[in-house]
């Protein structure tokens, strides 16, 4: 059997002995290649991403376990694997993960000291929430002192340059607004003036379409007081990953740079990558200075279509011995995160140990244990009397915690440390009627001159109490009454520090997601180290909940309990997901394609859930898309946002062959839902219904009759639920034919390919010039998913659809999206297909406006869209002045018919 090339240049590599293997030459193409991507309907994260392989094994070196196979021990379980095609713009490739460049040694044309201007023409992975930033160019060497200039993007997606005008590590840099863009290309600037004739410096950044510009200034002018310069180095000038810098290796394809000596100056450095043979490791730009391709780094026009893991490896053979293959199913990292997983802890339980306490006790057991034990290494177990555990799930940021009965008492040693200063912190919450005596809420010994400190409460007072070595009563600081602390969740808070020859000490209480109340003072003394909790809880305290007690050596309480407490409640769906892959880097991270978006859903308390539930709700509360990248090993998040009002990003023409058939429109009852309702978890709900019309719950011919549902998000606020339920029902109701595919064959329209590889899940399509027994216009689309079949000669797609005719949403002011619709209006009269007036009866709401400055704009009666070039008349009925056959519809009306705006403002979400 022959195995010939893949199509169109696709590669299928895999990771063995973590170094990546081009497995291109054993494909076996009579199978092809198949990649599937996207979301089923009506789900807000998408399935795992597929790619199935078909290996020739005939010499058995794709048998894990065979001995004999030079990838022995190298490959199995969840190789890494990966296939790309060719298609891209040619440039320089900076792999994830790599410290890949383009270099070019030192001369003296680069040795610029005054005014630089520096332009890059890039494609990024991500341009933000990568890491702590990626560098794009720069003649910067932290050896040796010979620092000149870096220009990077900011892990928040900000452009920055950075100058030293000693070479020293004395540097200065300033960042630009954020980009927010997608991944798409795009060509930044960044110039300097290091004299503005004003005795400052003016440094301004910019973007644009490519190297010569039109450019837009992003963020203000920085302009400083006191002059500046450029240390003349002799470090090299490196394009991609500067190798002195510790900055994440993100992916990244340049195309090409230019440095400028002085704004708009002569220039000294012009490598054009999109110009070189592929392959190309060695090349002169136009200015004549020599570049070196090198660390990983690449001139491709690569694409990467599937990034995964291949989980199974089965062994498959002909009878006859002639033909042994081995077909490989690759997996998106949402395959792993499916099995095999356990439910996060507490958010409190996962940030304290973080902020490295002495002593941490949660006391989340469940109900029945007797003890409350610690996660940090070398503390023991707090013992307690007259506990039940698992009993109060009411402190957001905390599983179940116990109910201690009057005199409970607990006790637990806190390990050796420096003296100096500590902190102490108990939440607390008291269940039933505060003691209006007081009573021992927490007591614990030290090292210091006051052995032992006690805190007793009551809504009549409070008091700081302290006792030296002989026991005697040495502090005794009064506190007016507090019959507030005892309402709801509080944090207890107890600082003490060395001042001179004094004890500066602090109670502080804080309200869980509220107020803060502190007294202080100071006593002679030294302040000594936490030695250990030893309280008995006071008899005439109703049952107190208290949990995640700890002592730090220095103050922490604040940032290590804040919001943690509450479970985050109130954090937007895009600032969790980002949260959750930032704890639990290593096992997934998640990247932002269309740029780190603001205004997502805040979301509810986080609780205690397994790691894709919980990005599942992030994703479900923002109606956004969590899919997996297909060029890394991450997850990539769609905001909902980001959705509304799209240019399209490919558009296909029917006409021209553009589509592969078959092109089928289907009415169907699919997506219809007409009576959606939204609860919030652990709270109210919002119910919306369509009353009338052709998609409401009325029984044919008036509606479709009842399509109902339900469901359940994580909200920060009951008042939250309506709205959502209301766009729910927008979506659900929306009248218009679904193309449920659209199918592509890439290998007969080439031409597309550019396009199709830049588009992303929850991008907008068009088809245009469709066949006249549709209907009229374009038809618009959002991608939900697709599925690549490769075989020896042949590139076909098929895109999974949705319609995106719900997604164009109200613009205030715009002279089209900026429109009210009418609340009712039709014709008072027939007319025929010809006629120029028209004469409207409005039935409900406002008279439709007259003002000559609004027109025109087009309304549409029985499926024909109008231009309405004026209106007349103070009262119904009113005349319309228009231009028929706006979309290609030319009828007759009869008197009656409804009349309504084509493109009516909506209300966006």
């Amino acid at each position: 059997m022959a195995f010939p090339d893949t199509p169109l240049g696709a590669q299928v590599e895999l990771q063995a002995g973590g170094v990546w293997t081009d497995v291109t030459a054993d494909a076996y193409t009579r199978d092809p290649i198949t990649i599937t991507r996207g979301q089923p309907d009506g789900a807000w994260i998408a399935d795992p991403s597929r790619c199935t392989v078909t290996l020739n094994n005939k010499d058995g070196k794709y048998s894990p376990r065979n001995p004999m196979s030079p990838y022995y021990g190298q490959i199995g379980r969840n190789t890494p694997l990966r296939v790309s095609v060719t298609g891209a713009t040619p440039g320089l490739y900076v792999p994830e993960g790599s410290s890949g460049r383009a270099t070019t040694p030192d001369h003296a044309s680069l040795d610029i000291t005054g005014d630089i201007d520096i332009r890059v023409d890039v494609a990024p992975h991500l341009w933000s929430g990568a890491g702590n930033g990626y560098e794009l160019i720069g003649k910067y060497n932290n050896t040796g002192d010979q620092r000149s200039w870096r220009f990077i993007v900011t892990g928040e997606g900000e452009l920055m340059l950075t100058w030293s005008p000693t070479g020293t590590s004395t540097v200065l840099e300033h960042r630009s607004q954020l980009i927010n863009a997608s991944r798409q290309r795009q060509t930044v600037r960044a110039t300097l003036d290091v004299n503005n004739g004003a005795g400052g410096y003016t440094l301004t950044y910019y973007i644009g379409p490519s190297l010569a510009g039109p450019w837009t200034q992003i963020g203000q002018t920085v302009t400083s007081s006191g002059t500046t310069s450029i240390f003349s180095s002799t470090a090299l000038l490196e394009v991609g990953d500067i190798a002195s810098m510790a900055y994440t290796n993100h992916a990244r394809r340049i195309y090409a740079i230019e440095v400028r000596s002085g704004i708009d100056g002569p220039i000294v450095a012009a490598p054009s990558f999109t110009t070189q043979p592929l392959g190309t490791t060695s090349f002169a730009d136009s200015t004549g200075k020599t570049w070196t391709v090198t660390a990983g780094a690449s001139i491709t026009d690569r694409d990467f279509r599937f990034v995964g893991e291949a989980s199974s490896w089965p062994p498959r053979w002909a009878p006859s011995g002639e033909d042994v293959w081995t077909s490989i199913e690759g997996a998106g990292v949402l395959r792993r995160l499916n099995q095999g997983t356990k439910a996060l802890e507490s958010t409190l339980r996962r940030r304290l140990p973080s902020r490295s306490p002495l002593a941490y006790w949660p006391c989340e057991e469940p109900q029945g244990a007797t003890q409350a034990y610690s996660p940090l290494p070398g503390v023991g177990t707090l013992a307690v009397s007259r506990w039940d555990f698992g009993q109060d799930d009411t402190l957001g940021g905390s599983s179940a915690l116990p109910a201690i009965e009057p005199g409970g008492t607990m006790r637990g040693r806190v390990p050796s440390s420096a003296s100096g200063v500590w902190e102490i912190c108990m939440p607390y919450r008291v269940d039933g009627t505060p003691p209006a005596a007081e009573q021992e809420m927490l007591s614990w010994t030290t090292t210091g001159t006051i052995r032992r400190w006690r805190i007793t409460m009551g809504t009549s007072g409070t008091h700081i109490l302290g006792y030296d070595a002989t026991g005697a009563l040495t502090l005794d600081s009064a506190i007016g009454a507090i019959s507030g602390f005892f309402d709801g969740w509080w944090r207890l808070e107890f600082k003490a520090e060395q001042s001179g020859g004094s004890i500066a000490y602090r109670l502080r209480w804080t309200k869980v997601g509220g107020d803060v109340f502190s007294v202080s003072g100071t006593i002679a003394g030294t302040v000594g180290a936490v030695s250990q909790i030893d309280t008995a809880f006071g008899v005439g305290l109703p049952d107190i909940r208290v949990g995640h007690i700890a002592v730090f050596s220095a103050e922490s309480v604040g940032p290590a309990y804040a919001d943690a407490d509450r479970g985050f409640i109130g954090e937007t769906a895009a600032a969790r997901l980002r949260r959750l892959a930032t704890e639990e880097s290593g096992t997934v991270d998640v990247h932002f394609p269309t740029g780190y978006p603001s205004g997502t859903t805040p979301m509810g308390t986080q609780r205690p859930q397994e790691l894709l539930t919980l990005l599942h709700e992030c994703a479900a509360s923002d109606l956004g898309i969590l899919a997996e990248d297909r060029q890394s090993s991450a997850l990539v998040y769609r905001a909902r946002r980001t959705r509304y009002n799209q240019t399209p990003a490919m558009v296909l023409d029917y006409a021209a062959g553009d589509l592969a058939p078959p092109l089928e429109p289907v009415d169907d009852d699919a997506d219809a839902r007409n009576d959606r309702t939204v609860n919030r978890i652990g709270g109210s709900s919002g119910r919306a219904v369509l009353e009338s019309g052709p998609m409401s719950v009325q029984a044919p011919p008036l509606g479709i009759g009842l399509y109902d549902d339900s469901t359940d998000l994580s909200l920060a606020t009951d008042d939250q639920t309506q709205p959502i339920a209301e766009w729910l029902l927008h979506l659900g109701t929306w009248d218009e034919s679904r193309v449920p595919t659209v199918q592509l064959a890439l290998h007969k329209r080439p031409e597309l390919i550019p396009a199709y590889l830049a588009l992303e899940l929850g991008d907008r399509i068009q088809i245009i010039n469709t066949p006249s027994w549709l209907p009229p216009g374009p038809i618009d689309l959002i991608v939900q998913g697709s599925t690549e079949t490769l075989g020896i000669r042949t590139w076909n797609v098929t895109l999974t659809c949705v319609p995106a005719g719900p997604w164009t949403v109200g613009v205030v002011d715009d002279v089209v999206l900026g429109r009210a619709d009418t609340d009712g209006s039709q014709l008072a009269a027939g007319v025929s297909a010809s006629a120029t007036s028209l004469s409207v009866s409005v039935t409900a709401g406002p008279l439709w406006t007259t003002v000559g400055a609004e027109f025109p704009f087009d309304i549409v009666i029985g499926g024909e869209e109008i231009t309405v070039t004026g209106i007349t008349g103070a009262s119904s009925p009113q005349s319309f002045t228009v231009t028929r056959a706006t979309n290609g519809i030319s009828k007759g009306h009869s008197a009656g018919a409804d009349v309504r705006l084509a493109h009516p403002a909506i209300a966006a979400l």
